[in-house]
């Protein structure tokens, strides 16, 4: 009877601790996943629309071709940088008054600022040999930054491109996306780019693929069809949600969609010149030119009057840094929101 016992105790202590050891791996099994929980849409579209202001970084193989799209390269050598200067990005964000970081993950090129595992072709295998996104997001992290993600839908890299538009490969870019939404911490937006098609995966089936991972997040598409509820004015200006006169390429989608709750517009720092990139650090002999002070504040005062988020573009150089023009111009600007705060 007692050895009975004893036997029938040490089975309920073997069972207590498989349920035990069951919950913790579900504990953290969510806590790798990042499983979130809902904010209702009217909370969410606040905190979107709160963030206000921030540094739109492109930094990829345009930056060394000096062409706003470079084409037909399959080595990541092509990557030269030569450091990689997340804390001066986020801190010089901080400076200016900026509340997050919108980062470039992966250009048309194919190029993957990232450690993927879905291709070779990425910043790790290139001479930097690290993962700046999971930089950028410790960085962030740092001084207080949010993280916004662009990323290119088309992908030149695969297979049936025709002239500049992508070939299809639907689970690539799945993959991609899961990669980004469960390895480095929430993102507040996708910047999705159109460009050169969706990449064999519709933009429903997109918004609906992040979601999967982040519900939380907030998706847009500079054109094509409309989903998620993040309007995109690429080249846009500040104005309330529904004015297609402040859109550039989205006009019909800004009139008729009706999911929008919040508005984006972004534009380079980098004023209008012959030659070189826009979006990313252009050649060195435009090492003089930038959008004033006065002209960036502005279109934040604009941004804060319709409730928009304004994405400023700057590209970090060959050596991974923000130019002096560029972060000269921001430190202004930060002055003249805390000028204009105490008014």
């Amino acid at each position: 009877m007692r050895n009975t016992i004893l036997y029938l105790l040490l089975i309920l202590t073997i069972v207590s601790c498989n349920q035990k050891q069951n919950k913790n791996a579900e504990i953290s099994k969510n806590q790798n996943s990042k499983v979130q929980e809902i904010i209702p849409d009217s909370i969410r579209a606040k905190q979107i629309s709160d963030l206000t202001f921030g540094m739109f970084i492109c930094w990829s193989f345009s930056t060394f071709s000096g062409n706003e799209w470079t084409q037909n390269v399959s080595n990541p050598s092509y990557f030269k940088a030569t450091a990689c200067n997340t804390d001066q990005w986020c801190q010089t964000a901080k400076n200016a008054g900026m509340n997050y970081i919108l980062f470039l993950t992966k250009h048309h090129d194919g190029f993957c600022l990232w450690d993927t595992k879905t291709t070779g072709l990425k910043v790790t295998n290139s001479p930097l040999g690290i993962d700046v996104l999971h930089e950028l997001r410790k960085s962030c992290d740092k001084y207080g930054l949010k993280l916004a993600l662009y990323f290119s839908e088309g992908d030149w890299s695969w297979l049936g491109r025709i002239g500049t538009q992508s070939g299809e490969n639907p689970e690539i870019k799945k993959a991609q996306l899961k990669e980004l939404c469960t390895n480095y911490g929430d993102i507040e937006f996708f910047w999705f780019d159109h460009a050169t098609n969706d990449g064999g995966l519709s933009h429903e089936e997109t918004t609906k693929w992040v979601h999967k991972f982040q519900p939380n997040c907030f998706i847009g598409y500079n054109h094509g069809a409309p989903s998620g509820r993040l309007c995109i004015r690429e080249r846009g200006t500040p104005g309330s949600i529904g004015d297609s006169k402040a859109s550039k390429y989205n006009k019909e989608n800004e009139s008729t969609y009706t999911n929008y709750l919040v508005a984006e517009f972004t534009y380079p720092i980098l004023p209008a010149h012959k030659g070189g990139a826009d979006w990313f650090y252009s050649l060195p002999i435009y090492d003089t030119l930038s959008l004033s002070a006065e002209k960036i504040h502005e279109d934040y005062l604009g941004a804060v009057k319709y409730g928009n988020i304004f994405s400023l573009n700057i590209g970090p150089n060959y050596e991974g840094n923000l130019r002096e023009i560029d972060i000269n111009a921001l430190l202004k600007v930060g002055e003249l929101i805390t000028e204009n705060t105490k008014r």
